[in-house]
């Protein structure tokens, strides 16, 4: 919680350091995946340790860390991640922070950011921000924007399956075609 969330992130990364080095995998066959908070994970792995990770989907996700409590639901969220307004806290979540802490000239994973339009939890605007950004920046990301569905980013089975098609071909053509 709060300015302790750090371990989840270094947990994160020696497991995939652990699979590497164990030979189960290699980097360029590397891929994750996660939404809402598991969103938030794969934004920070892929800004902290671009070098593990050769593919990252990142659904419906949070990753502006500094302006979240001002966005869809982020207020009521202040007793898992902390405020941004307390000094101790706020300094934490931009050291955290996907959006904030994106640096030119860094190799990262070419990211599919996932989101809904109507999605009321996290909203759009945290991967609408990233991929403005990357744009900004020049760097490559794939995007999708269901416009209905909430924050599960589909409303029905043809919508999850379209979602999964798009994630799946994603890793496949990230991670198969570095044999």
């Amino acid at each position: 919680m709060k300015t302790n969330r750090q371990r989840v992130y270094d947990d994160f990364q020696a497991v995939a350091q652990d699979l590497i080095a164990k030979k189960v995998t290699s980097t360029p066959h590397l891929g994750i995946m996660g939404g809402s908070n598991g969103g938030l994970l794969m934004g920070v792995q892929m800004i902290q340790r671009p070098d593990l990770w050769n593919a990252v989907v990142i659904q419906v996700p949070l990753l502006d860390m500094v302006n979240f409590t001002r966005m869809s639901a982020g207020a009521s969220w202040q007793g898992e991640y902390g405020s941004p307004d307390d000094p101790v806290e706020g300094a934490f979540l931009r050291s955290i922070s996907p959006y904030h802490n994106v640096k030119a000239g860094v190799a990262y994973p070419e990211p599919f950011f996932e989101t809904s339009t109507k999605d009321d939890r996290v909203g759009p605007v945290h991967a609408r921000k990233m991929a403005a950004l990357f744009e900004d920046m020049g760097l490559p990301f794939y995007y999708y924007e269901n416009i209905e569905g909430g924050h599960a980013a589909a409303a029905n089975l043809q919508e999850h399956a379209r979602r999964y098609a798009l994630e799946y071909t994603y890793m496949f053509q990230k991670l198969m075609d570095n044999k």
